[in-house]
Parts: structure tokens; C-alpha cells; sequence
């Protein structure tokens, strides 16, 4: 190799090195520079230092955190503090993050990003921590104010006739939109309303299954001493009964069957109107028993019951139960379930 060709090669090298260093110096300048196109949060901080990103940062982000969270829902406002929320920010890590997103890549890289103007797409996420506690209360909160819960469609019985009462649709909060909506508006400067979207709950049973939820309905209609049979809410069948004689009322209201025995033994209550038998047990079919032939349990001591005393049908005569005629009692004994309602006007 000659002389001239050593001499040129030497050149070149040097000519690289100094470039090297030119590019090594350029590169370590930008160290403290945030590159164009990154953004913390929305905030845009592309081409400054540490320390005025830290500033945009604080005054674009963070500051405008300390606005109230609102939900809304219709006319309904719900309305969180920040200062409940006890938000807090790290600037500095977001920052030190930025910083770190701009050196990503070779040398070579961010050199021909320098000389070209190109910008590092990348967005830092809001490093910014609440109390979750607080959050879950203020969508429990809302929950409580919005929800309403379904109702289901029902009878209510008259001493004559059963009449459907339609059911009402009821409305939830979707609580996993709310959460994603308010966290996402907890962070931002600028959103910071949230509306509250809802689900409507349709009833279990509807209008049109209360025949199916009531195949059996008791009505005892005690002004006129009839007990009336409803069947899929159709009147079946009426039956002259007894009711309780004064002071010895038959309890009013809705209630259920709670039991049902065939030849029932008496337990007598610990009353003057029972006379030596008083606090005995009589057994089922006695002549002594006036529970003959079935008990369909009500409430409290009082029940349907078959009875001899036929005369006293269509009367007030017993002591809170509802007699009925043995052949009646056992008809209906087979038609009616322990839950069936029974309704006493």
C-alpha cells in the first residue's frame, strides 16, 4: 500500500471519529430533552427539559385534578371531592418516564431523529393514586340513589273477585361502566363528568305468570261466610262456611296454608270455654273433637276444619277457626298445598 492511500485511509478515520463525536456530543445534549411527540397524560411536553415539563405537567394535569368528579343520571347529580378522593401525582415519575421513552433506540437512531425532525410517538399514562375505598362508596352511593329494584306483578284480592296488579320494570346501574368512566375522569384535566348508564331488570313474574305462580287461591269472604276456591285465578267453587264468633274473630288478612293433617287431634287451648278439657290433647276422631275429619292450618291456632255442627254454617259460631261441612272439607283439603295464599276478608 502507498504512501498516498495510508494517508487517505487515516483521513477517513478521522473524519468518522470526529463524526462519532459530533453525533456522541449531539446525543448528549438531548439526555435532559424530552422528545417532540411525547405527551404525559394529554399534556404535550415534547422538546422540554425536566424541569418545564414538570411545571406544564403540574399546571395542566394536576391542578385541574383537584375539580369535583360528577355523575350524572337524568336530573340527578352525584358529586365527588377530590378531596375526599385524596389524589395524589408523580410528577417526577411521569417525568424521569418521558425522559426515558426519548433514549429508547441506537444512537444512530435518535441522531437521524434529531437532524430530521422526526417525534417519538408516546403517550406516558397519568401516574396518579386515590382511594379506591372512596370511589367504592361514591358508585355505591349512586347505586343507591338510582337503582330501582323490579316488582313483580301480583294479586290483590278483594272479598269477591282476585285482581292482577301489573309488575314495574326496574333499572341497575352498570356498575363496571361507571367504574372504567369515573376512574378514567378521577385522571383527566379536562372530563370530568361521567353519566351513569343503566340496564333496565324486568320483573321475575310477570302479568301473564301469576296464574302459574297462584294455581291455588283461598279467599274467605267472612261478611258473607263464604270461602272461595280460585283456580289458576278463575273462581272454581264457594263454600258456605262458620267464622269465628265475637270476641273469637277469625283473623283478617293474607296469610298462607302452613299445614295440613287428616283426623286431626285437638289441642285444647287453657281457656274457661273449655271446661274440664282445657289444656288436653284430644285425639284425631273423637267424639269430643271438633276438628273433624281435616285441619288446613292458617295462623296463630286457627285453621280450616270439617265440622258435625252443620247448623252453624253460614254463621259467626266458632272460636277463630273456619268451619266447613265434611264432605266440603274434604274436597277442598284435596285441592289445596301447604303455601297456597288464603285471604280473610
Amino acid at each position: 500500500m502507498g504512501r498516498k492511500s495510508q494517508i487517505g485511509i487515516v483521513v477517513v478515520l478521522v473524519l468518522l471519529l470526529m463524526g462519532a463525536g459530533a453525533a456522541y456530543a449531539w446525543d448528549s445534549a438531548k439526555k435532559d430533552e424530552i422528545a417532540e411527540g411525547v405527551t404525559i397524560g394529554g399534556v404535550d411536553v415534547g422538546g422540554m427539559t425536566a424541569e418545564e415539563a414538570s411545571a406544564v405537567v403540574e399546571a395542566d394535569l394536576i391542578e385541574p385534578l383537584d375539580k369535583p368528579v360528577t355523575v350524572n343520571y337524568e336530573k340527578e347529580h352525584f358529586t365527588l371531592d377530590a378531596d375526599e378522593l385524596g389524589v395524589r401525582a408523580d410528577v417526577d415519575g411521569m417525568v424521569q418516564a418521558a425522559l426515558d421513552v426519548s433514549q429508547e433506540g441506537g444512537l444512530p437512531t435518535r441522531v437521524w431523529r434529531y437532524a430530521s425532525g422526526g417525534e417519538v410517538d408516546e403517550s406516558i399514562d397519568p401516574q396518579i393514586v386515590y382511594s379506591q375505598k372512596t370511589l367504592d362508596d361514591f358508585i355505591k352511593g349512586v347505586q343507591e340513589n338510582v337503582n330501582q329494584p323490579a316488582v313483580d306483578a301480583s294479586i290483590e284480592p278483594t272479598p269477591t273477585s282476585l285482581n292482577p296488579v301489573p309488575g314495574q320494570t326496574g333499572i341497575e346501574v352498570k356498575v363496571d361502566d361507571l367504574r372504567a368512566s369515573l376512574e378514567q375522569a378521577v385522571q383527566s384535566p379536562k372530563s370530568r363528568t361521567v353519566e351513569a348508564n343503566v340496564e333496565k331488570v324486568q320483573p321475575e313474574v310477570t302479568t301473564d305468570e301469576l296464574a302459574d305462580k297462584y294455581p291455588t287461591y283461598l279467599v274467605v269472604d267472612r261478611a258473607n261466610f263464604e270461602l272461595r276456591l280460585y283456580e289458576n285465578l278463575e273462581l272454581a267453587k264457594t263454600y258456605t262456611v262458620a267464622i269465628g264468633a265475637t270476641g273469637y274473630d277469625t283473623p283478617t288478612g293474607l296469610y298462607n296454608i302452613q299445614n295440613k293433617q287428616i283426623d286431626p287431634p285437638w289441642s285444647v287451648p287453657n281457656s274457661d270455654w273449655a271446661g274440664d278439657l282445657a289444656g288436653t290433647v284430644v285425639p284425631g276422631g273423637s267424639p269430643e273433637n271438633p276438628l273433624v275429619a281435616r285441619w288446613m292450618g292458617i295462623y296463630d291456632g286457627a285453621g280450616i276444619h270439617g265440622t258435625n255442627d252443620t247448623g252453624s254454617l253460614g254463621s259467626a259460631a266458632s272460636h277463630g277457626c273456619i268451619r266447613m261441612s265434611v264432605p266440603d272439607v274434604i274436597e277442598l283439603y284435596d285441592q289445596v298445598e301447604v303455601g297456597d295464599p288464603i285471604y280473610i276478608s
